[in-house]
């Protein structure tokens, strides 16, 4: 089993501490950033950032839905971790300054890929639809963060 990577970045016009307090607001901002593949999302515990439990199904593909049970811990300043309990899943969230007014994001997600064949289509094609989904919402984040 191979480790797989997704990373995808984008600067917004906004501090770095709005996104970042935007990015961590499982209870209210974050679930208006999730694009059409995010369903049935609820807050289990907290809401914002370090403590919180947040539930949410992730279609990649039409076949492909992941069932994600996160654990938010905030290790460092500007970085949020979602760690998935019912996988190897982990996504790493960094937002740094860039700039007057700026900031830069840049959302890793990594998670232990299959074995074999199939395991080879997954690093291979898993990264690029990812990183679609994560532009989406990095697109939906800057909107909301600009306004």
């Amino acid at each position: 089993m191979a480790q797989v990577e997704a990373t995808t970045e984008r600067v917004v016009a906004a501090d770095a501490e709005t996104v970042f307090d935007t990015l961590a607001d499982y209870s209210g901002a974050r679930e208006k950033l999730l694009t059409e593949h995010f369903s049935e999302y609820e807050v289990h515990e907290g809401g914002d950032g370090e403590g919180s439990l947040v539930h949410w199904k992730l279609q990649a593909t039409s076949k492909r839905v992941r069932d994600c049970l996160l654990e938010v811990t905030e290790p460092s300043d500007g970085e949020l971790v979602e760690k998935d309990r019912n996988s190897s899943m982990v996504t790493v969230w960094r937002v740094t300054p860039a700039g007057e007014g700026k900031s830069r994001v840049v959302v890793t997600t990594t998670w232990q890929g299959a074995g074999g064949i199939g395991g080879f289509f997954e690093k291979t094609f898993a990264p690029k639809g990812l990183g679609r989904i994560y532009d989406g919402l990095l697109a939906n984040l800057a909107a909301e963060v600009e306004k």
